[in-house]
């Protein structure tokens, strides 16, 4: 192989003479004698145009098979040094020349031209490109591909780094102690918010010691993928456990994963009832907010502290293994700290008990389906239905949240008390008498619909799925009794209902009027949308002044003792209700919610304040309407929630029943009731689903299953 060329050649005098083949062609010109010094060895790492002999780890010697004499690439006349040259090229290009140098063919070895020089052959401004080429070069082995360039934020973040070694290393160490202190909250949290110690979070979860074994054996990208898994069913778990708490405080149940989902549209309409549209907007972006966040910020921390694990191994490995002596250590000695286990597995019991909510709601479903199809009463023939009570005007009123606490709470009971007190003198000088005892309700400081079906139906109602399911069959209910008799007029007061209301029909009431059917033009009092005593007086003028054949059964919702109780309505003169107007200004004029929605002793003087209000409303209704005919039931449908109520209050509401007729309270004197509107602390206590079947066989109804 040969090359012509036109660049001066400087001879190298340190390299030894080719042993054989023929020399080079005899130059035009004698050359000048070489008095460039000569570059050392390395000092040239920029791409040549064409390698140079031995880049391919063949000897000089050996690099022309042929023996053809190769051409020098050395230029005697360059202005610049070579190592100049050299320097130049490899702070501009260093990956180019990398890339050049594999891609570009061998060229063969001169007997003049140095191992140690590997000078390119462009490193001369005059030096020219060889002018032929008369045989294909030999195969180079490419060189190993480079990692892949970093990008230009981790390069930032390298020089970051660098620069502030102290402060790389603090955020380091406070972003992994911040991702081991949100993984062990997430591992210890309690569902309940009155267990919230500190002496739950000083626990060794033997979850965080089975992680971290996982975490030790695996290879990279398995470990990672587990990581982000298992901290992404961790940041789910958490939000379910918040959503327990919240279930616990207002409902005093953990939330039902299968069932609960649908009770957020009734959430969101309570914010946006209680703090406007913009307001409850507000907390449902924050709400998705912090999912998100949750989340992603669970998950980041299992994948950093997987990887912290896997960095360092052995250290891991002996802590693991000391953390795993140490609970089963705990665990069978039954080490306590203040009360609460050592050794915990918390995180585990909680996805089994889920697990099992799971299982029994939906065998619950098949089993209560079969359940709402039996009833004593579905074949009782019209004329053996209620006898005792022919020609009576009935009301069945429930007041909301009116709970077993109202009476015997602390901060409650003595405004209430004596309000019951005040109220049953007022009965007694009109004539009426009352008897009083406790029901136990299937709900608990929220879902009123739950207590008004399993009061009316007879059946235990304590979920969304039963409701649906007893609601959509054909179970006799204490209005659909009267309404089968034929001997009364059934009506509904809803004013709690603002929208379509098909249940009317299952619970036969033939008439129903809800918030927009009933007239008012006043304000809203937070969720309630008009005060109780005007809700009454609009039943009055709307149904009961006016003539009927039959005497009416009534089914009234009174909801001015919702919460959160904030502004609270006041009694005005009778003849002062009209269409509601004239409670604009005390509207106005009451607390708003975020005045005691944070301060439970608050929240508990505003509620017995309703209590009180829709009580007087009440019994004002009925000693200036009511008449000889009329029986009144009355009752709460559920406890308030847990912060008035108080941390694992009973579910027992006051239920009473009034009338001008002896006849009517002798019919349950063996109930062994109290006697007046406030039953004694030891008074007969039933599940409420029990009531409708001792009702009607108290007032003459016969069993006909």
């Amino acid at each position: 192989m040969s090359f012509n060329t036109s660049s001066r050649q400087l001879p190298n005098t340190d390299e030894k003479p080719p042993e054989e083949g023929p020399g080079p062609e005899p130059s035009p010109e004698p050359l000048p004698e070489a008095t460039a010094e000569r570059p050392t060895s390395g000092a040239s790492t920029a791409a040549p145009t064409e390698p140079l002999p031995g880049d391919d780890g063949t000897p000089a010697e050996a690099a022309s098979a042929d023996g053809e004499t190769p051409a020098e690439t050395a230029s005697g006349d360059s202005e610049t040094p070579v190592e100049a040259t050299a320097t130049a090229a490899e702070a501009e290009a260093p990956a180019e020349a990398t890339t050049a140098e594999a891609e570009a063919p061998a060229a063969p070895a001169s007997a003049s031209a140095s191992a140690e020089t590997e000078a390119p052959a462009a490193a001369s401004d005059d030096s020219e490109a060889p002018a032929e080429v008369t045989e294909a070069p030999a195969a180079v082995t490419p060189a190993p591909t480079s990692a892949p360039a970093p990008t230009r934020g981790r390069r930032r973040w390298r020089g970051w780094r660098e620069r502030y070694p102290v402060a790389a290393r603090t955020l380091a160490w406070t972003t992994t102690v911040l991702a081991a202190a949100l993984v062990l909250f997430a591992l210890l949290m309690p569902s309940k918010i009155d267990t919230f110690r500190p002496a739950e979070f000083f626990r060794v979860p033997v979850e965080a010691i089975f992680g971290a074994a996982v975490m030790i054996v695996l290879p990279r990208k398995p470990r990672i993928a587990v990581a982000a898994l298992a901290g992404l069913c961790l940041g789910a778990l958490t939000v379910l456990n918040f959503l327990d708490i919240g279930f616990n405080e207002y409902l005093g149940r953990g939330f039902n994963v299968v069932l609960d989902w649908t009770l957020f549209s009734d959430a969101q309409a309570y914010l946006q009832d209680t703090m406007g549209k913009k307001g409850a907007l507000g907390i449902v972006v924050l709400v998705v907010v912090l999912v998100i966040a949750v989340l992603v910020l669970m998950t980041l921390s299992v994948v950093r502290l997987g990887n912290l694990v896997a960095r360092n191994t052995d250290l891991a490995t002996r802590t693991t293994l000391v953390m795993a002596i140490v609970w089963v250590t705990c665990a069978a000695l039954g080490v306590q700290f203040s009360g609460v286990p050592i050794a915990s597995e918390h995180t585990t019991l909680v996805v089994q008990d889920r697990a099992v909510r799971v299982r029994n709601t939906l065998r619950d479903e098949a089993a209560f389906a079969k359940v709402a199809k039996k009833d004593a009463f579905a074949n009782t023939p019209p004329d053996q239905l209620l006898t005792g009570l022919r020609g009576k005007d009935m009301m069945i009123t429930f007041i909301e949240s009116y709970g077993r606490s109202a009476i015997e709470d602390a901060v409650m009971a003595p405004g209430v008390d004596a309000t019951l007190t005040s109220e049953n003198e007022k009965l007694t000088k009109a004539g009426f008498a009352a008897k009083s005892g406790w029901l136990t309700s299937a709900t608990y400081g929220g879902s009123s619909w739950l207590g008004h079906s399993t009061f009316l139906s007879g059946l235990w109602v304590n979920n969304q799925q039963r409701y649906r399911t007893v609601t959509a069959g054909d179970h006799l209910t204490l209005p659909g009794a009267f309404k089968k008799t034929g001997a009364w007029d059934t009506v509904g007061i809803m004013p709690g209902v603002q929208k379509a209301w098909p249940e009317s029909k299952f619970y036969g009431i033939d008439k129903v009027y809800d918030s927009r059917d009933l007239g008012y033009k006043g304000p809203k009092f937070s969720w309630s949308t008009m005060p109780d005593q005007y809700a009454l007086t609009a039943f009055e003028r709307l149904e009961h002044s006016k003539k009927h054949d039959k005497p009416l059964m009534s089914t009234i919702i009174l909801t001015s003792s919702h919460q959160p109780w904030a502004p609270i309505p006041k009694t005005v003169p009778q003849d002062q209700v009209g269409d509601g107007s004239v409670y604009d200004a005390i509207e106005k004029a009451g607390k708003k919610p975020a005045d005691i929605v944070t301060d439970s002793t608050k929240s508990k003087e505003e509620y017995g304040k309703s209590i009180q209000y829709s009580v007087t409303s009440l019994i004002d209704y009925l000693v200036k309407y009511g008449n000889k005919n009329t029986v009144l039931i009355f009752l709460g449908d559920h406890q308030p929630m847990a912060r008035v109520s108080g941390n694992n209050a009973s579910r027992d509401v006051p239920v009473s029943i009034v009338a001008k007729d002896p006849k009517v309270l002798d019919k349950i004197a063996d109930w062994n009731w109290t006697d007046g509107l406030q039953p004694e602390h030891n008074a007969p206590v039933w599940k409420m689903s029990a009531f409708r079947d001792r009702f009607l066989t108290a007032y003459g109804s016969t069993p006909h299953p």
